[in-house]
């Protein structure tokens, strides 16, 4: 699942110039028994599976022996702080970041007691595991880190860069467009008429 997202675009690049690395872990090399189980029947009854804690532990602390500097490990949940974009700035100035995948009904309590600095939800909704809450929160972060993108001014006038704010409306060519029904729809004046103070000002109020 990993492989293809990270082989593409803007974060496919970050790898090519070596400004970021990333590493994709199997749980299942962590376990003992012949059939590399992970997961295990909830204590009190209940649907589904749960993710045991025996192979997160040994995980966390083998990868975390190899590294130095600022380490912050995360496990998605949905009942973890709700994503957003000063977090992904927060995590963007670390040295690394580990993000457990949950899956099936849930993980075993302790993996986060005993082995995260929080749990975050990228939504007020479920998903089948953590895999794609964990490419979210990678590709949000990558494109942070100083070089990573072309333009760096491209990440002043983002939506979210601030609480409540929103990026500008953006307009291309053709300065007209008229649809199939024959009504025409043209960029605002203002973005044409090559006054760059009257289109800042524009633009901040469109925020």
């Amino acid at each position: 699942m990993f492989t293809s997202v990270f082989a593409e675009s803007i974060v496919k690049r970050a790898k090519d110039k070596d400004l970021i690395a990333i590493k994709i872990y199997n749980l299942r090399d962590w376990t003992d028994d012949a059939r590399k189980t992970v997961d295990d029947k909830p204590y009190g009854g209940g649907p589904g599976m749960v993710m045991k804690v025996e192979p997160f532990y040994k995980a966390v602390k083998e990868i975390k022996a190899n590294l130095s500097g600022n380490i912050k490990v995360i496990l998605t949940s949905a009942k973890g702080k709700q994503y957003n974009q000063q977090i992904a700035q927060e995590y963007s100035q670390l040295d690394h970041l580990i993000i457990l995948c949950g899956h099936y009904e849930g993980v075993d309590e302790r993996v986060s007691a005993l082995l995260c600095d929080t749990e975050i939800s990228v939504g007020n909704y479920i998903l089948t595991g953590g895999e794609i809450p964990a490419m979210t929160i990678a590709d949000s972060v990558v494109r942070l880190i100083p070089g990573v993108l072309g333009n760096e001014e491209s990440l002043d006038d983002e939506s979210h860069n601030e609480e409540n704010k929103l990026e500008y409306p953006q307009y291309t060519r053709p300065e007209v467009f008229t649809d199939s029904q024959g009504e025409a729809h043209s960029v605002p004046s203002v973005l044409t008429n090559g006054n760059h103070k009257e289109i800042q000002t524009w633009r901040q109020t469109k925020k």
